[in-house]
């Protein structure tokens, strides 16, 4: 019989390395109001889901698109002028 064994010194060993940089988590800072607004309308879309939609849910999925719009569009606004190395991570470097 093969026994199955752990080999958490060698997962662990690069642990420190698997952290994130300075400069991804800047990235994620400049793109957090683009990831809320899209769990906003995520929030919106699944509460319809299990129901025909009435008006009232239907406006609170247009209000949440267009705030996941203008995020998205502040967003590649202040990116504009950044250099494409640092946007090497980024989803919203070829437009999105």
């Amino acid at each position: 019989m093969d026994h199955i064994v752990t080999v958490q010194h060698v997962v662990t060993a690069f642990a420190e390395w698997r952290e994130p940089t300075d400069a991804e988590l800047d990235a994620i800072d400049a793109e957090m109001p683009v990831i809320l607004a899209d769990v906003d309308l995520l929030d919106a879309q699944i509460i319809t889901l299990d129901r025909t939609p009435s008006e009232l849910d239907s406006q609170r999925i247009r209000r949440a698109q267009r705030r996941l719009l203008t995020a998205r569009r502040e967003l590649a606004n202040r990116t504009a002028g950044t250099s494409p190395a640092v946007l090497a991570g980024s989803p919203f470097r070829g437009g999105a």
